[in-house]
C-alpha cells in the first residue's frame, strides 16, 4: 500500500530525507578538501598574491584541461564549507577571484602550524578503512576497529609504516608549535617555581624545546619510546630519554602529558597517572602533572566544536581504544590515581590545560 501524508507530514519527511542525505554524503567535504590539498590549491592561490580567477586557477593546476569544469564545482563546495571565499580583484573590481580564509591558511605547506600532515594522516586509506569495520569491532574481542581491520594495534602498525608514521610525527610537531606558543603566552605562571619538567610522549621535543627556550634556568626532559628518541640531540637544558611510561618515569618537579591520555583506556590512564605521581614531589614542594587534552561538555563550546569533540571521541575508539572525557571523567581518573585536586583553564580551543596535584 502506498504511504499517504498530509501537507505538514510531507514537509517533515522531505526535511528528514534531506537530513539523511546530508549525512550520507558528508564525507564529500573531507574528500573535496583532500583533493584541494593534493592539487596544491591553497598554495597556488597564496603564491598568486591576490584573488585568483577560475581561469587563472585552471591554468595553474596540473590537470587535464578538458576537466576544467570540475575545478569550478570543487571550489564551489569548498567555498560553501568555509575554506575559500570569492573576493573582488583589486585591479578590476568587477571581477571576482578565489581567496584564502583562516582555515585554508592552516593548509599551506610552509605554514609552521600547517594541518596538512594531520589531514594526510586522518584521510589516508589506512585510517579510513577501520570505519567500515566499526560494527564488526563492536561484536568481537579486539581492542579497536583499527586492530580488527589490520590485525595489529595502531601503534604497532605505525611503527612499521614509514609514510603513516612520518605524517603522524609532522602533525604532532605542527600542533605542538601552536599549543606551545599559546601556553607560553597565556600561562607562563604554570611553570613558576619549577626547576625541572619531563614531557611524556614528547616525540621530537617541539613542545619542550619551545618552553626550554623561554625558561633557560629550568631542566627539561623529553621521554618517549627508545626508537622515537634514538639519535636526537639535546641542548644545554633539554635531554632525550627513552623508556616506557607504564614502567617508570624520570623524576622531575612536573610531568607534562600533551594529548596522551585520550589515547588510552581509563584503566591504562590511571596506570600512567600513578607512574607520574611516583615521579614528582608533593604538592607542597611544587609537584604537579600538566595535562593538555579535550574536556567534553565544558559548556563553552559551540555546535561545531561539540561535534568535533564527538568526532575525536569516536576516532579514539576506532583507532586506539582511547576516549575523550568530561570533567567528571577526568576527576575520576585523578582521584583513582591518588591525586588530591586539580585546576582547569579553558583556553586552548577544543582542548584545555589541566594542572593536577598529588
Amino acid at each position: 500500500m502506498a504511504l499517504r501524508f498530509n501537507g505538514e507530514q510531507s514537509t517533515e519527511h522531505l526535511r528528514a530525507q534531506s537530513h539523511v542525505w546530508n549525512h550520507i554524503f558528508s564525507f564529500i567535504n573531507s574528500m573535496s578538501l583532500k583533493c584541494a590539498i593534493q592539487l596544491g590549491i591553497p598554495d597556488i592561490i597564496h603564491s598568486h598574491g591576490k584573488p585568483m580567477t577560475l581561469q587563472e586557477l585552471i591554468d595553474a593546476l596540473p590537470i587535464n584541461k578538458a576537466k576544467a569544469n570540475g575545478v569550478y564545482r570543487l571550489m564551489r563546495i569548498l567555498i560553501h564549507s568555509g575554506f575559500f571565499i570569492e573576493q573582488k580583484i583589486p585591479d578590476d573590481e568587477e571581477i571576482f577571484g578565489y581567496w584564502l580564509t583562516d582555515a585554508s591558511r592552516l593548509l599551506l605547506k610552509d605554514e609552521p602550524i600547517s594541518l596538512v600532515s594531520y589531514l594526510q594522516v586522518v584521510l589516508d586509506p589506512i585510517m579510513i578503512e577501520p570505519w567500515h569495520h566499526m560494527s564488526e569491532w563492536l561484536e568481537n574481542d579486539y581492542t579497536s576497529a583499527f586492530e580488527t581491520t589490520n590485525g595489529k594495534t595502531f601503534w604497532d602498525y605505525a611503527s612499521h609504516e614509514p609514510k603513516l608514521n612520518s605524517y603522524f610525527i609532522e602533525a604532532m610537531i605542527s600542533d605542538s608549535q601552536l599549543i606551545s606558543s599559546l601556553v607560553i603566552r597565556d600561562y607562563r605562571e604554570v611553570f613558576d617555581n619549577m626547576k625541572s619538567m619531563v614531557d611524556i610522549g614528547g616525540g621530537t621535543g617541539t613542545m619542550a624545546k619551545a618552553i626550554a627556550e623561554v625558561f633557560p634556568d629550568m631542566s627539561f626532559m623529553v621521554f618517549d619510546l627508545p626508537h622515537v628518541v634514538a639519535g636526537l640531540e639535546g641542548t644545554k637544558n633539554l635531554a632525550y630519554i627513552g623508556g616506557n611510561m607504564f614502567e617508570s618515569i624520570p623524576p622531575a618537579d612536573a610531568v607534562m602529558l600533551k594529548w596522551i591520555l585520550h589515547n588510552w583506556s581509563d584503566e591504562e590512564s590511571v596506570k600512567i597517572l600513578k607512574k607520574c605521581k611516583e615521579a614528582i614531589p608533593s604538592k607542597e614542594k611544587g609537584g604537579k602533572v600538566i595535562i593538555i587534552d579535550i574536556i567534553g561538555g565544558n559548556g563553552k563550546a559551540d555546535h561545531e566544536a561539540i561535534e568535533t569533540q564527538f568526532f575525536y571521541d569516536l576516532s579514539m575508539m576506532v583507532y586506539v581504544n582511547g576516549r575523550e572525557r568530561t570533567e567528571k571523567d577526568w576527576a575520576n581518573l585523578f582521584f583513582d590515581a591518588g591525586y588530591t585536586g586539580y585546576k582547569i583553564a579553558y583556553a586552548l580551543g577544543l582542548r584545555s590545560l589541566i594542572e593536577v596535584y598529588p
